[in-house]
């Protein structure tokens, strides 16, 4: 039996001031669905999140700042949990995730369980 390992994908993209129209929302909504879909019927989602854009930063001198962490341009909008036997094979799924279609980036990354 091949033994399979649980990886993340974590989606980046350069937050706008623009908000989509309600047809752009439908569209995406339509997109992310079939992502989702397709490796859930495949036997291989964990689970997945959106993330809102409120947040609060707490450093290590343990003050806080409300806001979420833009690096680059960029903010961290989900991540998705999947099972898969390679890194390659969650790289050939993640490569079909619409955060692309829309100029954003995936980081896929093996989840090593805290011991």
């Amino acid at each position: 039996m091949i033994q399979t390992k649980e990886f993340m994908l974590l989606f980046r993209f350069e937050p706008t001031n623009e908000q989509p129209t309600p047809e752009q929302i439908q569209e995406m909504q339509k997109h992310w669905g079939e992502f989702i879909g397709n490796i859930a019927i495949q036997g291989k989602l964990v689970n997945t999140y959106q993330l809102s854009f409120e947040g609060k930063k707490i450093f290590a001198d343990n003050s806080v700042e409300d806001g979420i962490h833009i690096a680059s341009g960029q903010t961290l909008g989900g991540n998705m949990v999947l099972k898969s036997e390679t890194m390659e094979e969650a790289t050939v799924l993640a490569k079909k995730c619409p955060i692309l279609f829309m100029g954003g980036n995936v980081e896929v990354r093996e989840i090593t369980p805290m011991n």
